[in-house]
């Protein structure tokens, strides 16, 4: 039986999310990679990451969509200003746009005008990465995993549920899973389900869920859950 080596929430940690890759030992002829989203925002290197992403589902991982590429699409694909200024100017997606070659002056916002115009951004590979992210799943669902950005809604099947809720969810879902299968989700940090703002290590609860985001982006570490041993590999 293959590997599963899990990863979340790399957030443009391009050389974390090598190394991590390294120190796992990962081999795509023995091993089932899962990636469970948030690929973007507030690191350095959002489209390296990306492109790194691509070619690592060429070569078979299972890639899912986080709720950072989720306010992405919105953002460069409506005309709507909250999603512009919610995902550029508080999430982190300038960042993101820096990694496009962007300059702050390219997607500055005019304050003063009446009414909102958004910035006019060109760029070939944001285009064909937006189209990539844009079809990414929401979940995995195994015999004995459910595999998923956030988590899910207690006492709704998996397949049922709204994707907005699998991208977002957080409180409910985390004291109220009563569910047979693991749950192997991101999203939240690590030191906020272990109520430790030190410890950033896998949370494994007793509810049968596994939280994996070590908040790399924030200082904390990026972590690989190997399944089934649960062994943990980790890169600070």
């Amino acid at each position: 039986m293959k590997r599963m080596l899990v990863i979340s929430d790399i957030h443009g940690e391009l050389e974390k999310f090598e190394g991590l890759l390294a120190a796992a030992q990962y081999n795509p002829e023995r091993d089932q990679l899962i990636l469970l989203g948030d690929y973007v925002d507030r690191g350095p290197n959002a489209k390296g990451v990306i492109e790194r992403v691509i070619a690592l589902k060429e070569a078979g991982a299972l890639v899912l969509k986080g709720n950072h590429e989720d306010l992405m699409i919105k953002a460069l694909t409506t005309q709507e200003e909250r999603a512009w200024k919610r995902w550029a100017q508080i999430n982190g997606g300038d960042m993101t746009l820096k990694s496009y070659g962007f300059t702050e002056a390219d997607f500055a916002v005019d304050e003063s005008a009446e009414t909102f115009i958004k910035p006019e951004l060109q760029s070939d590979i944001l285009m064909q990465h937006l189209a990539f992210i844009s079809n990414l799943e929401h979940y995995i669902e195994t015999d004995d995993y459910i595999f998923v950005h956030a988590g899910v809604q207690p006492g709704i099947p998996v397949s049922e549920t709204d994707p907005y809720t699998l991208m977002w969810i957080r409180g409910d879902f985390h004291s109220g899973y009563t569910g047979k299968k693991i749950v192997v989700f991101g999203h939240s940090s690590t030191d906020t389900l272990h109520g430790d703002s030190d410890n950033y290590n896998v949370y494994f609860g007793v509810n049968r869920i596994i939280g994996i985001d070590g908040g790399a982006v924030y200082g904390g570490q990026l972590n690989c859950l190997e399944l089934p041993s649960q062994v943990v590999y980790v890169l600070k």
